[in-house]
């Protein structure tokens, strides 16, 4: 078998270049610190690897959700528990009122302070979130959740929508708290004794006109009726909590498995250094061998063996 100088020039050459590109891999791997440099190089692998990673970005989605889902409910606890403290404080000065040791110049004056409460609640009412939107506006979000008609009337301007955001791939919560739930409206009987509805507000209106006007009537009965607006607020209240306990649970769940999904991750993906080290260093000598092998060889010719 004849053996040209060139096949010998080719074959040398193409060992070199795949011993050197062997050792590239091994430097690209040794400076990412993957095992993986291309889906080519392993396509089970890189596979299993885009798949973890499309799991974990989808679980940080839903970190993400209850992060956002917590800072509307830490506003909405922050403002109903304001609006408890103002009810709380209109029904000392009712109750103040009521008694028979004021006159009306005395109640016209805690009139003033009630009406500035009142003015109080229907701005926490209207609380925004960080983004310009009213809270307790169901899907009305850009309209103020509470304000006053034509005719003088307070009325609720939102509607009863809820907005539900996944924070889990089969978990779902409420992000949204209808003002008409959380500002009830109190129940009165009119003069036939059939009972109808007035709003949260206008409730707390008519009692302050009933101190401003020494309305003994009207003060009993609104003393009673805080009673039933301080419930609704307070079962609001409660029911952010819980939402709240939820939150804190469902972000357990989450980062426990995200924890696992990146251990499983990294044994995949990340590189074992010292393994890494000793390869590449076997292909720098096996890279140094050829090249000193196809040095001497590309030295020989015929005349090395005529005496």
């Amino acid at each position: 078998m004849k053996i040209s100088t060139a096949f010998l020039f080719d074959r040398a050459t193409n060992q070199m270049s795949t011993v050197q590109n062997r050792l590239a891999k091994s430097q690209a791997q040794m400076a990412q610190g993957k095992q993986v440099i291309a889906p080519s190089d392993a396509p089970d692998q890189a596979s299993s690897i885009a798949r973890m990673k499309g799991i974990l970005e989808k679980q940080q989605s839903y970190l993400d959700a209850i992060g956002s889902a917590r800072n509307r409910y830490q506003t909405e606890e922050t403002t109903l528990s304001n609006v408890t403290d103002a009810l709380t404080r209109l029904r000392e000065i009712t109750i103040q009122a009521a008694s028979d040791t004021l006159g009306p110049v005395d109640r016209q004056a805690l009139a003033l302070e009630m009406a500035g409460l009142r003015d109080q609640i229907m701005s926490l009412a209207n609380t925004q979130d960080e983004n310009g939107l009213y809270i307790f506006a169901g899907s009305r979000v850009k309209t103020p959740a509470f304000g006053v008609t034509e005719s003088g009337e307070f009325a609720y301007q939102g509607d009863q929508s809820t907005m539900q955001i996944l924070v889990g791939d089969q978990r779902m919560v409420q992000l949204n708290r209808s003002g008409a739930n959380a500002f009830t409206r109190v129940v009165r009987l009119d003069v036939e004794g059939k009972p109808y509805g007035v709003g949260f507000f206008q409730a707390i209106e008519d009692m302050v006109q009933a101190v401003k006007n020494s309305d003994r009537t009207g003060m009993d009965r609104s003393i009673g009726e805080l009673d039933h607006l301080q419930i609704g607020v307070s079962m609001a209240l409660a029911q952010v909590g819980t939402d709240m306990n939820v939150l804190d649970s469902q972000q357990v769940v989450l980062e426990e498995t995200n924890l696992r999904l990146k251990s499983t991750l990294s044994n995949v993906e990340d590189l074992d250094y010292a393994e890494a080290i000793t390869q590449m260093n076997k292909e720098m000598l096996a890279l140094e061998a050829a090249q000193s092998s196809f040095a001497k060889i590309s030295q020989l010719n015929l005349f090395n063996y005529i005496n």
